[in-house]
């Protein structure tokens, strides 16, 4: 699938305001691509698809987590706010010839983060946090930050996202509190 298709497959599967939502996350990609020396291509094509399942119901997601338990990151068990990256992914995988396994990834994993991201899934997870059309408490600053440090994005983001999540007295994604963790404890190494 290249950016074209993508492109068109999620026009037709998103309202207005989230089509233009992903539009952003794929300019707000490729400008953290260009700066982090990430493949512009893969960043552009992980922001198109990583909504591609936000507007499918929860029980359509839940079955396609039932069909590919093998892609499916212990779904079902992990908060229900995670789902449509998970299905985003497995839907790209599955149904629309994705096999780029760093795009997968960074599609699955855009919403909580997880242990081990790589710079293609750093640069997707915080262009949907800082796109253009966000406006929450703070974007502006996290915005600069992720244009001077990867990393240091990365656990405001994660810490803005967990904390968020925390007081609206929701669960945690295991793996988001794991994302947090696995970057601290290489940045405190690098110190």
């Amino acid at each position: 699938m290249n950016q074209k298709q993508a492109k068109e497959l999620v026009r037709s599967r998103l309202s207005d305001k989230r089509y233009e939502h992903t539009l952003n996350v794929k300019k707000m990609a490729v400008r953290l691509a260009k700066r982090y020396g990430v493949d512009e291509d893969k960043a552009a094509l992980a922001a198109l698809l990583h909504d591609s399942a936000k507007e499918i119901s929860k029980d359509e997601m839940r079955e396609l987590m039932r069909q590919y338990p093998q892609y499916a990151e212990g779904g079902e068990e992990r908060p229900a706010s995670v789902w449509h990256g998970i299905c985003a992914a497995i839907l790209a995988r599955t149904r629309w010839g994705v096999e780029d396994e760093a795009i997968l990834s960074a599609i699955a994993c855009h919403t909580a983060g997880k242990a081990g991201m790589s710079k293609l899934d750093k640069v997707v997870y915080l262009a949907d946090m800082t796109s253009k059309e966000r406006d929450w408490p703070g974007v502006g600053k996290l915005r600069k930050l992720e244009m001077k440090d990867l990393d240091a994005a990365m656990l405001a983001a994660l810490k803005q996202t967990n904390d968020f999540v925390l007081s609206q007295g929701k669960p945690l994604d295991p793996q988001s509190a794991a994302a947090y963790e696995d970057i601290l404890s290489h940045q405190k190494r690098e110190c």
